[in-house]
């Protein structure tokens, strides 16, 4: 398989590291690390509770080039390139922050790399796979300004990837990747179960109690707001840093 360019990233290094492994910090969909973690606040409270922080842009996102097929970002291929930027940082283990998509891709890191994943805290996840009710051809047709979807929910994803201009096209391949390896909740690879963060106006975690299920022994916290609340809040980030000072 020919390499691949790697993914953009961004480190925040604190004046007085303390003696525990890097944070990585994943972003949502159509988001970037830069928009989801530094303008939240996020990097910097985790800086200063003297955490390094590891913040990249997943493919077709931000600073990071398109992907060239579905294929290159199927949930695999993108904790391939998420474990690939945790070896360029000389991480060997690390806590993990995630929100949205980025909760569901650290899920596959986990499984990938379990050794790996020290502490994760996973916002705004629910236990199903939005991208499997999108009808992919309809969605490129769309994003390439060709007829509009007929069915609501992909003409509502079209909107969305549409609204990124020029990255719309790698939007929509990345919708496509992601449908072809749909998230199923599945045992924790990692050491230590993540404690899972939901909204409680975010209608897009409904059902989180089957992840809970499987998981067994993990934590739910619920703050206010909804999907786009919660990420921005301060509730979410003082529970981070909370959790990953333990």
């Amino acid at each position: 398989m020919p390499d691949r360019e790697g993914l953009a990233v961004r480190t925040f290094t604190p004046d007085r590291p303390a003696d525990v492994p890097p944070v990585l910090l994943v972003h949502g969909f159509g988001s970037d690390g830069k928009t989801d973690w530094v303008d939240t606040g996020m990097a910097a409270a985790l800086t200063a509770a003297g955490r390094t922080v590891i913040v990249p842009d997943l493919r077709g996102h931000g600073a990071t080039p398109a992907p060239a097929t579905a294929g290159d970002v199927t949930a695999d291929r993108c904790a391939d390139d998420l474990l690939a930027v945790l070896d360029a940082a000389g991480a060997g283990t690390v806590d993990i922050v995630a929100y949205s998509l980025g909760a569901r891709l650290t899920w596959a890191l986990a499984d990938a790399a379990p050794g790996r994943v020290r502490r994760a805290v996973l916002g705004g996840l629910g236990p199903a796979e939005p991208f499997e009710a999108v009808d992919v051809t309809a969605l490129h047709r769309a994003v390439a300004g060709e007829e509009e979807p007929a069915d609501p929910f992909t003409s509502f994803i079209a909107g969305m990837v549409r609204a990124h201009g020029e990255a719309a096209a790698g939007l929509a391949l990345c919708v496509e990747g992601l449908r072809r390896t749909p998230f199923r909740p599945s045992p924790w690879a990692g050491p230590v179960a993540p404690v899972l963060v939901v909204g409680t106006d975010d209608m897009m975690v409904r059902g989180t109690d089957e992840i809970i299920g499987v998981l067994g022994a993990a934590e739910l916290v619920t703050v206010s707001g909804d999907h786009q609340q919660v990420l921005i809040g301060d509730e979410f980030r003082h529970t981070v840093v909370k959790v990953l000072a333990q």
